[in-house]
């Protein structure tokens, strides 16, 4: 269901976990951090398949989008 460790090093080509998130970030990859601070990334994402929209916070209506 979600990547290993060993796959998430990988895929970001870091072994740190806080290297680890800011290439997740950069990449635009969805992704979220566990109690331990380590990025978890759902399996789909990187096989294709079909993804849930990432929830954003709330956004007041003079910032959002037109």
């Amino acid at each position: 269901m979600f990547l290993s460790e060993s796959e998430i090093t990988t895929l970001t080509g870091r072994k740190m976990k806080g290297h680890q998130v800011r290439a997740l970030q950069q990449m635009g990859l969805p992704f979220f951090v566990n109690a331990v601070g380590r990025p978890v990334i759902a399996r789909s994402t990187i096989e294709g398949g079909k993804q849930e929209p990432v929830k954003r916070g709330w956004v007041p209506s003079v910032l959002r989008a037109k």
